[in-house]
């Protein structure tokens, strides 16, 4: 090894989400440390070069904007432009590769293309990065000299608990597999004004407001009846995001069954249900990161779907369900396991 790259959070991992992150030596190598989550999302030809192949050996949590894989694919085009190799080290999905359990919408590239959600995949993927990566090369990179290292022993349908003989915290907030399974759903509330969790013990396992009665929200929440979800009211003061040291009153869930329960169908549906209970007080949020600076449409970047606000509002999103067949069609040629 000559040098590092590292994504968003950084070399170790411990970096605020969406907060710069600049070059360094990383501190057991000794080797120069360069950022792709900060001037630039993708290598220069100078950063490039003198090397003879890139070894991609980054987590992923299985949802499509979690940033780590667009890293990847900025790293493979870069790769692509500027002749060399990549290694893929493979590692399991952490909250599954059933893909049946895939959930959408598809992102819609015309208006939602961003550094959460480049390419049209669905929100909860059920695939490794190593299969996104051939998956990828087929349809965008073609020139791409990609050879993938295969996991062994792992199987598709293992659910996220058991995965957490294996699961590292690939950042702050995604601290065991049950977080990462309840992420595709609960991260669609930095769309809005709520509190997802951040600045507490449980993120995106929590979610309030100081304008939201808690047992008004259980009762409505209740009343859905999501399955594999149960909730129970709380109050709590984040120590950091939003409404920081303010009194937040909500609901904190607790996944029941891994096999039942959709993300992010659940997390659509609490939106909606949100917004309808708060018409007046539930709004969008410009939610600010370096990838994107102005904040703006984070919601139609999160879902991949323009107008997602006013669409959830009206009950005019489509089933994230119904886009398991068309994924499972197109990503079939391309699955290692």
């Amino acid at each position: 090894m000559v040098k590092l790259f590292s994504p968003e959070h950084g070399i170790s991992a411990q970096g605020e989400d969406g907060a710069f992150q600049k070059n360094s030596t990383d501190p057991v190598t000794r080797l120069p440390v360069i950022s792709l989550y900060g001037d630039r999302l993708s290598p220069t030809p100078e950063a490039l070069d003198g090397i003879d192949a890139v070894l991609f050996d980054i987590p992923d949590i299985g949802c499509r904007f979690y940033t780590y894989l667009w890293t990847m694919t900025y790293m493979m085009q870069s790769c692509v432009e500027n002749d060399k190799r990549i290694f893929v080290l493979d590692r399991p999905n952490p909250i599954g590769g059933d893909l049946d359990l895939v959930e959408g919408p598809l992102l819609d590239e015309d208006v939602c293309s961003s550094f959460v959600g480049r390419w049209s995949i669905p929100i909860r993927h059920s695939c490794t990065l190593g299969e996104l990566a051939r998956y990828f090369k087929a349809t965008r990179l073609k020139n791409c000299d990609l050879e993938i290292i295969q996991i062994q022993h792992w199987k598709r349908d293992q659910p996220a608990k058991k995965a957490d003989w294996l699961f590292i915290p690939p950042s702050p907030a995604i601290r065991d597999a049950e977080t990462a399974l309840i992420y595709p759903g609960m991260g669609l509330l930095e769309g809005i004004n709520v509190n997802e969790g951040r600045g507490t013990e449980f993120p995106f396992k929590t979610f309030g407001a100081p304008w939201i009665n808690a047992s008004l929200m259980h009762d409505a929440f209740q009343n859905l009846q999501l399955p594999g979800i149960r909730a129970e009211v709380c109050s709590y003061k984040p120590e950091s995001g939003l409404f920081a040291h303010q009194w937040c009153f909500g609901l904190q869930l607790t996944i029941t069954s891994e096999a039942e329960f959709r993300p992010v169908n659940t997390g659509l549906q609490l939106i909606e249900l949100i917004a309808g209970l708060y018409s007046d007080l539930c709004k969008e949020r410009s939610y600010k990161t370096t990838a994107n600076p102005s904040g703006d449409k984070h919601l139609d970047k999160l879902t991949g779907v323009a107008g997602a606000f006013e669409k959830i509002k009206n009950k005019q999103t489509p089933d994230p369900s119904k886009f398991t067949l068309t994924w499972k069609k197109s990503i079939q040629p391309y699955l290692l396991y």
